[in-house]
């Protein structure tokens, strides 16, 4: 596992699938992994729609508290909403991502006419507010139901999302009045929540389209332990980034959230013992809380105090950290996690912390917000590649034990005649501009049509006379008139010239059947040639 694949951004991981062609499956055991395009679908709404929860609640309550930041927390959450729409784009097309970003980003404005209610003991706006959500949550309740043509029921939607809208409106309750334990035990409650949402969305969408996520699930062992994972070092980022704000900041929130990061930690060591036992979430836990969750909190009392020293020694015990910590993953993984990967991520990490806190002392509230942002993605990416390490390591604690279907190659057909212009392409009839032939005893066909008919690019080279075909990460050059032609630079000898007529070159069919892999048989009868392939 390589550094630069945790490093992976996530957006681009997540929900960019294509098509897979093929009607008829067969079936095999399917490998364990946290890779298939079902888990990075979920693991994809895990980040964002978490990510969207956790912007929420930081922009609501600074919003309220007059924080100088506050316009930089409203600006990252509509920014988060925005981020969805290419990820909907890509499963339900332009149409349904224009729909599905008129209503949600509406919907982040809502949460500012509370905050303002509040602001006013304005209670006659409060209920307002209250209504405009509930418009929101079965107006995209109902967007959910039919986009995943019930999939997922729109009533099992407006419920997941009105309990989601719930949480975040009493979370801002909650540490408005003070009940600062209360609001984090909620604001645990309601980040949880998120990753629940996800498990069932992308468990509709796959139903819904099977083929197009190679018909893989997204709540396989391996998938739930990714998930699970991403929720934890997802939480635990956020838990770092903002105690060290809310300390510098002198909130008086700040013990209740340091108490609440502790709930993060033991549901870690927990994580870890279902894994590897008592006795390694023993050094987990050693390793975590010694010279890491402290030395965040020495940076923080060291800045305020102006003390430089303290503040290198602080993040000397990060670094030191990171070592011990990666060393420790790796082991633990049998080093399918190694532990020079693991070190460098787990630096990556506390760097990212540290450069959110930098800016927050530095008053750049959107560089802030830039760094959070970058840092939670972080998160993910590191929830894939533990999360892989480990299903590697034990595949058998993590196989289904169910065949998965996977698709069956169909049998490709094209058929053309000599004398006739006419093409048939895996039954799909079109006509060509110039026919087959037979010259000199060998029979040639239209290169571009072939070509294009099993999905390649073809170019013109006028200055050079040359075909050039561009199929996957192929390339094949012909030249008129010549004997041979070069397949990634690698040159072939054809055994009759490429020619030419009426302006489209012309190969030997046999040639080029055997270049594609095609099988080509001719039918002396009628003069046909046909060409098969199971694609």
């Amino acid at each position: 596992m390589k550094l630069k694949k945790m490093l992976a951004p996530v957006l681009s991981m997540s929900l960019l699938f294509p098509a897979i062609a093929g009607a008829q499956t067969t079936t095999t055991m399917a490998k364990p992994t946290v890779e298939s395009p079902a888990v990075e679908l979920r693991a994809g709404l895990d980040y964002l729609l978490s990510e969207h929860y956790v912007l929420a609640v930081s922009s609501m309550t600074k919003a309220y508290g007059n924080h100088p930041g506050a316009s930089a927390a409203q600006q990252a959450l509509e920014q988060n909403a925005k981020d969805m729409v290419p990820a909907i784009e890509s499963i339900y097309g332009a149409e349904g991502a224009a729909e599905f970003d008129r209503i949600f980003s509406g919907h982040t404005d809502y949460t500012v006419d509370i905050v303002n209610a509040k602001k006013a003991n304005d209670a006659t706006a409060r209920a307002a507010a209250e209504a405009e959500l509930e418009e929101f949550v079965v107006e995209f309740g109902d967007f959910l139901g039919a986009a995943t043509e019930g999939k997922l029921p729109a009533a099992a939607a407006k419920d997941a999302v009105r309990l989601h809208e719930q949480q975040v409106v009493k979370v801002f309750d909650e540490y408005v009045a003070g009940n600062y334990a209360s609001a984090f035990k909620t604001y645990r409650e309601g980040l949880a929540h998120m990753f629940v949402i996800s498990d069932a969305l992308s468990t509709a969408v796959t139903s819904q389209m099977p083929t197009k996520f190679n018909f893989s699930k997204p709540d396989t062992p391996a998938g739930d332990l990714r998930s699970a994972l991403n929720h934890l070092a997802a939480e635990h980022y956020a838990f770092a980034a903002m105690s060290m704000q809310l300390g510098y900041d002198r909130s008086p929130a700040y013990q209740a959230w340091l108490t609440a990061e502790a709930g993060n930690t033991a549901d870690f060591k927990a994580a870890i013992a279902s894994i590897y036992g008592n006795a390694g979430a023993a050094q987990f836990e050693q390793i975590w809380l010694g010279d890491h969750i402290n030395a965040q909190d020495e940076i923080v009392k060291a800045t305020l105090s102006g003390d430089s020293a303290a503040i290198a020694a602080a993040r000397a015990k990060l670094d030191k950290f990171a070592t011990e910590f990666g060393n420790f993953l790796g082991a633990a993984t049998e080093q399918n996690l190694p532990a020079a990967a693991a070190t460098g991520a787990v630096k990556a990490h506390e760097e990212l912390v540290l450069q959110a806190f930098d800016r927050h002392v530095a008053r750049d509230y959107t560089g802030y917000y830039a760094s959070f942002r970058e840092g939670y993605a972080f998160m993910f990416g590191v929830g894939k590649a533990l999360g892989g390490a480990i299903v590697n390591q034990m595949p058998d604690k993590f196989q289904t034990g169910t065949p998965t279907p996977q698709p069956e190659p169909q049998m490709h057909t094209v058929m053309m005649k000599v004398g006739s212009k006419q093409l048939d392409n895996n039954g799909a009839k079109s006509n060509m501009d110039v026919a087959p032939l037979i010259m000199n005893g060998t029979t040639y066909i239209p290169l571009r049509y072939l070509a294009e008919g099993i999905g390649a690019e073809v170019k013109w080279d006028a200055a050079t006379k040359a075909t050039i075909i561009l199929a996957g990460s192929d390339v094949a050059e012909f030249w008129i008139n010549q004997t041979f032609m070069e397949l990634n630079d690698m040159r072939q000898n054809i055994g009759s010239p490429v020619i030419i007529k009426d302006g489209r070159t012309l190969v030997p069919v046999r040639f080029i059947a055997e270049l594609f892999g095609w099988n080509v048989q001719y039918n002396a009868t009628d003069w046909s040639i046909w060409l098969t392939k199971k694609m």
